[in-house]
């Protein structure tokens, strides 16, 4: 069973790396900001540095997707073959993942002209944002995103390789991080989660992030069944790399679990 549920709200709307780009600002070029930044590890528990929204959209913007803002309140990008999309939707708040807000939905269909999408993934506040930009670069890199031929053995054996451990009893589906703050595992999707597939009782791909066990989530991560293994096989092995990330901002509920491994 999954480790946290999607759960409606009530309130109302209120695979290699991608570069950073020239105007991050966790750049540690720029003189315009008083803040240090630091330089971390994990990357799992570096959270979004309060820049989820600016990152996202300065990575779709250079790959050239279009965008518009909607009634709701979102901000909707389209990818340049119009067969993948992404919405900021924070805004609408249309449910949480493990207590947290869904901050991002990406989603892919089979045909441009299709109402239908064939998969969708969920990220809630707090991710981290080279993770979500990777997933994205290999979305759009993709002829057709909603097709995918690798076997979902693929995302372990690259969490295996960047030193994540395999779960005792699940080895071929579930693995953590050496500090046991972090979680990838095919699970039951849980509620809300939309996919072209109509059964019930499906499984698809979940993430989180509990630095300290029994406390509230950093973030949270959900794949629609449908969603291909290496994309995300893709966002996992970002997830787990071990190169140093920039942040202005350290999560609190990571303090002690994150290394500091520069400070300009």
């Amino acid at each position: 069973m999954s480790r946290y549920n999607a759960q409606p709200e009530n309130h109302p709307p209120i695979p290699t790396e991608a570069p950073l780009h020239p105007h991050h600002p966790s750049d540690p070029s720029r003189p315009d900001s008083p803040d240090p930044v630091y330089w971390v590890t994990p990357r799992h528990l570096a959270g979004d540095d309060d820049a989820l929204a600016e990152r996202i959209d300065d990575t779709l913007t250079s790959l050239g997707w279009r965008m518009w803002p909607t009634s709701r309140h979102t901000l909707l990008y389209v990818s340049p073959n119009g067969l993948c999309g992404a919405e900021w939707i924070l805004a609408a708040y249309p449910f949480e993942l493990g207590g947290l807000p869904v901050a991002w939905q990406l989603s892919a269909r089979p045909h441009a002209t299709s109402v239908m999408t064939e998969w969708n993934a969920y990220f809630t506040t707090g991710v981290p944002y080279e993770a979500v930009t990777d997933l994205l670069v290999a979305i759009d890199a993709r002829e057709a995103p909603d097709v995918g031929f690798a076997g979902p053995e693929t995302v372990i054996d690259a969490l295996s390789a960047r030193g994540w451990i395999r779960d005792v009893d699940r080895p071929r589906t579930t693995a953590m991080d050496p500090g046991f703050s972090c979680s990838v595992s095919l699970e039951m999707v849980p509620p809300l989660i939309q996919d072209a597939d109509p059964r019930q009782d499906l499984v698809g791909w979940q993430a989180w992030a509990e630095p300290v066990l029994g406390a509230p989530y950093l973030w949270c991560a959900s794949f629609s069944a449908s969603v291909p293994h290496d994309l995300v096989t893709g966002f996992a092995s970002s997830l787990a790399s071990t190169v140093p990330v920039p942040r202005r901002t350290l999560p609190k509920s990571a303090e002690g679990r994150l290394t500091v491994v520069r400070r300009s």
